[in-house]
C-alpha cells in the first residue's frame, strides 16, 4: 500500500492529507468573492471564460458558504471546512478588501482554514505580510496557476507572466512557511508528453506542497475555441491523458499532495472533449492504470 493513502490510491490524495492533518473529514467550500484578474485587460488566458462559479457572485459570502455547507453537514455532521476562494484572482484587490472577505468566513463555525487561488503577479509585499500573519493563526493554502514551465507555452496561451515571475513568488511564500499548491494543464498547444513531465520535475525542485493537474478543454466564449477551429489543434484523448498523468505522478515527489487530477468543465459551456464530463470514470481509470502498471507516485524520483 502507498505510504500516503487510506484506500486504493497510489498517489498522495487530498483526502488522505486532510484526514492525517485534522483527524476528521474536511471539505473545501468554493466561494466567489467577486474579484477580477489582472490579465483580463490583456485578453486573458486563451482558455479562460473569465472565472469559475460566476453565478454565485451576487450572493454574499456567508450565504454562499451555507448553500454548500448545509447539505454536507446533514450527511457528515462532524466535518470541518476550508473556505476556498476559487473564482478569478483572489488577492487582486486592496488589502482592506481582502481582509474583509477572508475574516468574514474565518468567523464561521467549523471553518479551520482558507484556500486562496490567485496568480503570482498579484501578490504584493503588503499582502504577503498579511498572508504570513494569517498562516500563524489558521491553516492557509495559496494556489498559484503556472500551467506550464515552458515560457514559449506561457506566451502562446497569453498567460501574462513568465516562469521566473512564478518561481520568485513561490520562493517568497515558502519563506513564510505557507502551503503552496500549483496548477498545471496537460494538453496545452504544441506541448509533448516529455514537456508535460518536465513541468512536474521542475515543480519538485521548488519544494511545493500540492499540485492540481488539469486537462485542457475548449469552452465556448474563449479565444481557444477560435484557435482550436482555425488551427485544428489536437486535444488529448482520454487514453493519452491518463498515460501522461500516470507518468507525471511517477516523477512527482510523494510528499506533494495531489489536490486535483482532472478537469471539471460545465457541460453547457464545453466544446471539446466530452469524455471529461465523466469525471469519476477518469479518476477510476487512472487508479486502474496505475494498478495495472504497478506504479506509484514518486517511484521514479531519484532520492
Amino acid at each position: 500500500m502507498f505510504l500516503y493513502s487510506l484506500d486504493n490510491k497510489r498517489y498522495h490524495a487530498l483526502n488522505y492529507f486532510f484526514r492525517n492533518k485534522f483527524g476528521c473529514k474536511v471539505y473545501k467550500v468554493a466561494l466567489n468573492a467577486g474579484f477580477s484578474c489582472p490579465n483580463y485587460g490583456s485578453g486573458g488566458c486563451i482558455y479562460c471564460n473569465h472565472g469559475s462559479g460566476n453565478y454565485l457572485e451576487q450572493i454574499e459570502l456567508i450565504k454562499q458558504f451555507d448553500l454548500v455547507k448545509i447539505p454536507l453537514e446533514k450527511k457528515w455532521p462532524n466535518s470541518k471546512y476550508i473556505a476556498y476562494f476559487q473564482a478569478n484572482s483572489n488577492t487582486y484587490a486592496p488589502l482592506p478588501v481582502l481582509k474583509d472577505k477572508y475574516e468574514q468566513v474565518l468567523n464561521i463555525p467549523n471553518v479551520i482554514g482558507l484556500d486562496i487561488a490567485t496568480r503570482c503577479d498579484c501578490i504584493n509585499d503588503e499582502v504577503l505580510d498579511y498572508l504570513e500573519e494569517l498562516n500563524k493563526r489558521t491553516f492557509l493554502m495559496v494556489e498559484l496557476g503556472l500551467q506550464s514551465m515552458h515560457d514559449s507555452t506561457l506566451k502562446f496561451i497569453n498567460r501574462g507572466h513568465n516562469l521566473k515571475d512564478f518561481e520568485n513568488m513561490v520562493k517568497k511564500l515558502k519563506q513564510r512557511n505557507i502551503f503552496v499548491g500549483v496548477h498545471i494543464i496537460n494538453g496545452l498547444p504544441y506541448e509533448s508528453k516529455d514537456m508535460m513531465i518536465d513541468t512536474v520535475k521542475y515543480l519538485n525542485s521548488l519544494n511545493i506542497d500540492g499540485i492540481k493537474i488539469h486537462m485542457l478543454y475548449v469552452a465556448k466564449n474563449t479565444l481557444l475555441k477560435d484557435i482550436y477551429k482555425k488551427m485544428n489543434l489536437h486535444i488529448l484523448t482520454k487514453e493519452e491523458y491518463i498515460d501522461i498523468v500516470c507518468e507525471q505522478l511517477r516523477y512527482l515527489n510523494p510528499q506533494i499532495v495531489v489536490m486535483r487530477i482532472t478537469s471539471d468543465p460545465i457541460k453547457d459551456e464545453l466544446v471539446e472533449p466530452f469524455w471529461l464530463l465523466k469525471k469519476f470514470c477518469v479518476l477510476n481509470d487512472i487508479d486502474k492504470e496505475m494498478k495495472k502498471r504497478d506504479i506509484y507516485q514518486g517511484d521514479k524520483v531519484i532520492p
